[in-house]
């Protein structure tokens, strides 16, 4: 199981801010001083202080760091949750869900008291923390949603919210945008994915009827298999398209 360090020290030395970024920006490109700042802003991390002001951080602090800065990039995390992740740590809990390396509780494998799998628990961003982590404005997020690429889905409260499906849309229309294309030019991939959906559910719905404790891990192992041939094939027939523009 991975844990969060503690806080403290541990007596090793302890270094300024730009040494942190000098540490992390191998790994996190885009690491800054204002992110470290808002990270700690938010109580994810809490450096020691200096007389005069100037924050301290011990090696604890770092890998605390390491920690949420990985939550973010490879789970799709929000903050709330990491949060929530580390402070169940610190108390000798283990933490909810099955995010950023943490097996979820109640047996092997996710699974729960009766052996059967554990479902995780959701990851839902409010409208703020989209923008935030997807380093995009109000504009973008609208323009997102007018064409089809976002759309806002209820949490478990109740509330709009968007899953970690969002995040990865924003940041890839934003890269894709970095070549000139905008949300308007994609809604053929939307239309196609959803094609392609609508093709794959075919396939499945009728696994889902079965009766048995397997039928619905089945059914997600079926689907896992289509993604991926799916999108293979997809990718063959566009390379294939595109290979005389290359002249191959």
């Amino acid at each position: 199981m991975t844990s969060a360090p503690p806080r403290t020290g541990g007596g090793r030395a302890l270094v300024g801010i730009g040494d942190v970024m000098a540490m992390l920006r191998a790994e996190f490109p885009d690491v800054s001083i204002s992110k470290i700042r808002f990270l700690e802003a938010e109580g994810l991390v809490e450096p020691q202080r200096t007389p005069s002001g100037y924050r301290k951080f011990g090696p604890s602090d770092i890998d605390r760091l390491r920690f949420v800065l990985r939550a973010q990039r490879d789970q799709y995390l929000p903050l709330k949750v990491i949060k929530d992740q580390l402070d169940a740590i610190d108390r000798g809990l283990e933490p909810d869900g099955d995010g950023a390396g943490f097996p979820a509780p109640g047996g092997p494998d996710g699974a729960g008291p009766d052996g059967e799998p554990r479902e995780p628990a959701p990851v839902v961003f409010d409208r703020a923390e989209l923008l935030a982590a997807a380093g995009i404005d109000e504009a973008a997020l609208a323009r997102l949603e007018e064409f089809g690429l976002i759309e806002p889905e209820a949490g478990p409260d109740g509330a709009p919210g968007y899953g970690g499906d969002a995040l990865v849309v924003a940041r890839l229309v934003t890269a894709l945008g970095e070549y000139g294309l905008e949300p308007r030019h994609l809604r053929q991939v939307k239309a196609a994915a959803d094609r392609e959906a609508a093709l794959v559910e075919q396939i499945v719905a009728p696994l889902l009827h079965r009766r048995g404790a397997g039928a619905k891990s089945g059914a997600e192992e079926t689907v896992r298999d289509l993604l991926s041939l799916t999108s293979r094939l997809h990718t063959v027939l566009v390379g294939a398209a595109l290979r005389p523009l290359l002249g191959r």
